[in-house]
């Protein structure tokens, strides 16, 4: 089957989303040749990006943080247009995204699972007032509520758990769903690539620009950019 002919059969569609949805906006990858993980630092971003990083060098952390993480300048394009759409006409159910960037939310979707948090939000670790990541992209060195704490964002970092009820809520519309599209991401990234093992519905879409682990388990895997698969489908 066609990746139309599958959507034309599916009533209730789930898409699963890595990186590789956000770079045709322009948002680097973590993993790709080019990617974050690449580049020189004083540190590696595996360590940079982490709990222990963040507790024990706060400004060291932001440094990294403003300059290669909070990018307010990308926009959505036509994968998560199209995801849109496919919600708002009763096809697309849920987006299960490890992306902290947005922009499915910016392009329309309502039902978004972010596994791995958001730049969008941040929160005093003393008292949990909300800022907002342009707020954050303002400030200079270790960002301080008016309380007096120390503000930290709303993403996952290495060493943290994912949060409960968005584990639970990307678990149900995957195990409920009749088809899964996991597109733009490697599978590697643990735990959230294990989510998938929960599907088992009609039709597995697998679409990415290279192989992954899972695809000789999908019906259908298409080796392309997502936004251009994706904006090629008619949605009914």
């Amino acid at each position: 089957m066609t990746l139309q002919q599958i959507i034309d059969d599916s009533k209730n569609i789930v898409f699963f989303g890595g990186a590789g949805v956000s770079t045709e906006s322009g948002i680097p990858d973590f993993r790709s040749v080019d990617g974050l993980y690449n580049q020189k630092y004083d540190y590696p971003p595996e360590t940079i990006l982490s709990h222990t990083f963040f507790m024990q060098n706060t400004e060291e952390f932001y440094r990294f943080y403003r300059e290669k993480m909070l990018i307010f300048n990308a926009h959505p394009n036509k994968a998560h247009k199209k995801l849109a759409e496919m919600e708002e006409k009763g096809k697309l159910k849920a987006v299960v995204t490890q992306n902290i960037d947005g922009l499915h939310q910016e392009a329309g979707s309502k039902k978004v699972f972010e596994l791995h948090g958001s730049i969008h939000r941040n929160y005093c670790m003393k008292c949990k007032k909300f800022y907002t990541g342009q707020e954050i992209k303002e400030m200079t060195g270790v960002p301080y509520c008016t309380c007096g704490g120390v503000i930290k964002p709303d993403v996952v970092l290495y060493e943290e758990p994912l949060d409960e009820m968005t584990i639970r809520g990307a678990v149900s519309v995957i195990s409920t769903c009749d088809t899964l599209i996991i597109a733009g991401t490697s599978l590697t990234v643990y735990p959230a690539a294990s989510f998938v093992r929960y599907f088992s519905g009609n039709h597995l879409v697998l679409i990415n620009r290279d192989k992954t682990p899972m695809d000789a388990m999908a019906e259908l895997v298409i080796h392309d950019k997502v936004g251009e698969v994706l904006s090629a489908i008619t949605v009914k």
